[in-house]
């Protein structure tokens, strides 16, 4: 696709790394976010990398600059966190983080930038979802329940948006070998993997490029699934 200006949040590791680096391999433009920016793990000409805390108002409200003076064109809702435990032992701490930062920050992010979508006449938004919004998942009643609200969001924002030339849809990963899974990553669950075997990050990207160029102009609201079939409706 022609050079594009693409916002992701959470940039700094795992999936959301992947999807930065796909995207300055093309020759576009891209603003990442992360917690702390001076820990970014590298550097190029086409990246600017910004600090946010999605899970703080103050700290989305002040990203309202950077974001107007950038003008994205797609924006990759990633960022992301699980605090894992059984549903009777989680405390309404671990609860509302999840859903604060996971749900809520998606929100605030994206009302950010579908201003200037709006302006244009055209945009993308992909919003890295979870199979564990589907399926649910022992221990991740939070996390499922934030990725769930999510792909609600996805479809309701979807309708809203279409008739300006915007899509929104969401990727729905399953289990991926990043930081984030490698406590819950076993031999039991690859058993369940049709394919055999745990998704990579590289499994991801091709998806989430192809949904933000023009080749998906007639796909919106939608939640498509990368989990080697370990769900199938």
């Amino acid at each position: 696709m022609e050079n594009k200006k693409i916002l992701i949040t959470g940039g700094s590791r795992g999936i959301g790394k992947a999807i930065v680096e796909s995207f300055l391999n093309e020759g576009h433009e891209v603003l990442t976010t992360c917690r702390d920016s001076s820990k970014f793990p590298f550097d190029n000409k086409l990246l600017t990398v910004h600090s946010l805390d999605i899970s703080s108002k103050d700290s989305i409200d002040s990203f309202q600059s950077a974001v107007d003076a950038f003008e994205p064109d797609v924006l990759i809702n990633n960022a992301g966190i699980t605090k894992d435990n059984l549903f009777l032992r989680m405390s309404d701490e671990d609860w509302m983080d999840v859903i604060t930062t996971n749900l809520t920050g998606t929100f605030r992010v994206t009302k950010l930038v579908a201003k200037g979508m709006l302006k244009r006449r055209w945009g993308r938004i992909i919003n890295i979802s979870s199979i564990s919004g589907i399926m649910g998942n022992p221990g991740q009643t939070n996390y499922s329940a934030s990725k769930a609200g999510m792909d609600g969001f996805t479809r309701s924002l979807a309708k809203e948006l279409g008739s300006r030339n915007i899509t929104v849809n969401a990727v729905a990963p399953g289990f991926i070998a990043t930081e984030m899974t490698e406590d819950i990553l076993n031999d039991e669950l690859i058993k369940k993997i049709p394919l055999g075997r745990a998704g990579n990050v590289e499994d991801i990207v091709p998806l989430v490029n192809f949904l933000s160029s023009e080749h998906s102009n007639y796909i919106t609201g939608q939640t498509l699934v990368v989990d080697g079939g370990l769900f199938m409706k």
